[in-house]
């Protein structure tokens, strides 16, 4: 049985946190404060933090399959279906991407749709699928 995760990462404007991963992200919020909020990631708990300093997050890239992918960032394996329906919401709502939305690995053991979005304080999130979900652990060839 899976646990959830938790994971706390800094904002500088919790009210553009609430609007990123409530209204845009659809995730039920959880407790809070002034300072913090608790959301409902996909049944995993993140918590937005205030912090004081506008310092982007974001330390470097690593390379992954041809693509430069943000360091650090966190995300959620969605089944395909959530994945496309996500997708389509973030295009909607003009969210910034790192990466569009794509497949990557076609054709090998971990082929998989992927795209990056930054949060308005500059946190990289990843949100990827599978259409075997089998292959989420799969060892390269």
């Amino acid at each position: 049985m899976s646990k959830p995760f938790h994971l706390a990462f800094p904002v500088n404007d919790l009210d553009a946190a609430r609007n990123f991963y409530g209204s845009i992200l659809q995730c039920p919020e959880g407790r809070s404060s002034d300072t913090w909020i608790d959301f409902d990631l996909y049944g995993n708990q993140i918590v937005a933090h205030q912090v004081l300093s506008a310092a982007h997050p974001t330390n470097g890239a690593g390379a992954v399959d041809g693509h430069n992918v943000p360091i650090p960032h966190f995300g959620i394996v969605l089944d395909m279906a959530s994945w496309k329906a996500l997708a389509a919401r973030l295009q909607a709502a003009n969210v910034r991407f790192g990466m569009e939305p794509q497949v990557r690995f076609a054709g090998l053991p971990g082929e998989q749709a992927t795209m990056f979005v930054y949060d308005p304080a500059g946190n990289a999130l990843e949100f990827k699928a599978f259409n075997d979900m089998s292959l989420l652990f799969a060892p390269n060839p």
